[in-house]
């Protein structure tokens, strides 16, 4: 069959899922299946009857009158599926699915694709940023720069990777949980091609507790130290960097910052990241938000301590943006207190806000205005001026590979350097605080990889990391994470003494349905398999009556 748009036969042969949700976030779910349904010419008298069929095998039948724009995330993906499905296609074409999307809707909704493929037929082509997700498909195209760099099954791709995976167990005296062994990890990290041309090894990435390592090609270990290595099984993740990051080259000659003081304030190292440090930078007390009946985040306590990488991580519709809105000044809490560098945050936004950096899930910079006009802006919004502001200007654009870009409008620039720029706005002040919202959403994994060496000199430097992800690998860069979940705390502490035994993703969903089959109770360790998950209904950020995401 000839793709043609304008064959009917072609049309309802093949269906097409949006990465951004196309739908009518005012129509409810029944009333968007029932519209599509017609535009895609189902039979008058077969639209209810099978839009309640797409509803109930997409676990959607108990939200049938609910808006679509006050679905969590991993609803509106599986109304966007029920909506892609109306027409029982042959072919069905996913882009980028499970973006934004948390482990355990992500679950679900790869569970409800496989079952309505086999139960219709169905071929599918998809597109994701997550490896494991491609790991799992028939064959695996992969794509850098335009060009096809790959078409294999992934047998055939890990096959290529066998003699150069390796695992590095951290030295009993730099445990990862301390800070000289964390930050022993974060410098492995940053031991790599793309930041030292020298460096045997490719990629390294940290997981469960160790250190997983990829050999540049044709790089020769010593014996010394492959004794103090322990050859793995190769990974999607393994081949896709054998794949991309050689042809990537070096990352800008200051694109790390050093531990070296920042200008104003000067910053002392951190040595200490135990639970009993006295540099507490954040601390939040019976934090709670509500939105009439509606308790988005309900009697929150933790703190951050300086130099800290701290995670919230939590299923889409947990409460992780309205906490975060709050600890930046940018939304007021019901109840409860939050403190931020010693000042009271009711009593010194001002002066709060003009020592911490935010960069947004969503870009929030100026469109209209140049990557230069930009950067020039943010930094005499924080009262840079004269040759410091000049000084600044020009290390952003090299730190962060603009100089490109520069008298690019930001509305014109591809995804990686918006990315790049938003997060060059976030430092241009040498923040003692940085707020990052799913700061690596989309991003392939190049990008993620030097996302987190920056983000991990910063932290060692003596910058506090605040991040949300949804994705389970990056909680082990954490220093410390809680896990929301219906606006309330399950669990906190590092990775290693909340994953346990289990893969972080197996211990996140763990976490979640216990919580669930437990409300109001603390979760204390992810010790029980994962059994199937029951999505809860939670409302978008985007409400100004219900705010929990």
């Amino acid at each position: 069959m000839t793709p043609d748009p304008n064959d009917a036969a072609f049309a309802l042969s093949v269906a097409f899922m949006p990465q951004r949700f196309g739908l009518y976030t005012e129509l409810s779910c029944m009333e968007n299946l029932l519209f599509f349904g017609r535009m895609k010419g189902v039979p008058g008298g077969e639209i209810k009857t099978l839009a309640r069929e797409m509803l109930s095998a997409t676990g959607l039948a108990p939200f049938e009158a609910r808006p679509a724009g006050k679905l969590s995330g991993g609803m509106k993906q599986k109304l966007s599926l029920a909506v892609a499905l109306l027409t029982a296609p042959r072919l069905l074409i996913l882009d980028e699915p499970t973006v934004g999307v948390d482990p355990l809707s992500r679950r679900e909704l790869w569970a409800t694709i496989r079952r309505m493929m086999a139960e219709h037929d169905m071929r599918s082509i998809f597109s994701t940023a997550y490896l494991e997700e491609a790991e799992r498909a028939d064959r695996v195209l992969l794509m850098e720069a335009g060009k096809l760099e790959m078409n294999a099954t992934p047998a055939e791709a890990l096959a290529d990777m066998r003699g150069r995976t390796f695992l590095a167990h951290p030295e009993a005296s730099s445990v990862p949980q301390s800070a000289p062994g964390l930050h022993a990890q974060w410098r492995a990290m940053r031991d790599v091609r793309a930041v030292s041309p020298a460096s045997p090894w490719l990629d390294v990435r940290p997981q469960a507790g160790a250190l997983l390592k990829v050999t540049a090609e044709g790089a020769v270990l010593t014996t010394d130290e492959l004794a103090r290595l322990t050859p793995r099984a190769p990974q999607l993740e393994d081949a896709y960097a054998a794949r991309t990051f050689e042809a990537a080259g070096p990352e800008a000659p200051g694109a790390l910052p050093t531990a070296e003081p920042a200008p104003e304030p000067a910053i002392e190292p951190v040595t200490d990241i135990s639970p009993d440090a006295s540099d507490v930078v954040i601390r939040v007390a019976g934090l709670e938000r509500r939105f009439g009946n509606f308790v988005a985040v309900a009697d929150t306590t933790f703190d951050v301590r300086r130099g800290e990488i701290f995670g919230l991580l939590g299923p889409n519709g947990a409460g992780k943006t309205t906490t975060f809105r709050m600890l930046c000044g940018l939304l007021p809490p019901s109840s409860g207190e939050v403190e931020v560098l010693g000042m009271d945050m009711r009593n010194a936004k001002a002066e709060i806000r003009a020592r911490i950096g935010y960069v947004a899930q969503k870009f929030s910079l100026y469109e209209k205005l140049t990557v230069r006009q930009n950067l020039l802006f943010f930094g005499q919004s924080y009262g840079l001026a004269g040759a410091r502001l000049d000084a600044v200007y020009a290390k952003s654009l090299q730190d962060f590979e603009l100089t490109p870009w520069e008298e690019i409008f930001a509305k014109d620039l591809p995804e990686g350097a918006r990315r790049q720029l938003a997060i060059a706005c976030g430092l241009i002040h040498g923040p003692d605080i940085l707020f990052l919202d799913e700061a690596t959403s989309g991003a392939d994994l190049s990008a993620r990889r030097a996302f987190w060496r920056r983000m991990s000199a910063l932290a060692e430097a003596g910058t506090t990391i605040i991040v949300t992800t949804h994705f389970m690998d990056e909680a082990e860069y954490c220093s410390r994470f809680l896990i929301q979940d219906a606006g309330e705390v399950l669990v906190l502490g590092t990775p290693d003494e909340v994953r346990g035994r289990r893969s972080m993703g197996e211990a996140f969903i763990a976490i979640v349905e216990e919580g669930r089959r437990r409300p109001g109770e603390t979760v204390e360790t992810p010790s029980a398999p994962a059994s199937p998950e029951v999505q809860t209904p939670s409302a978008p950020t985007s409400s100004p009556k219900e705010d929990r995401a």
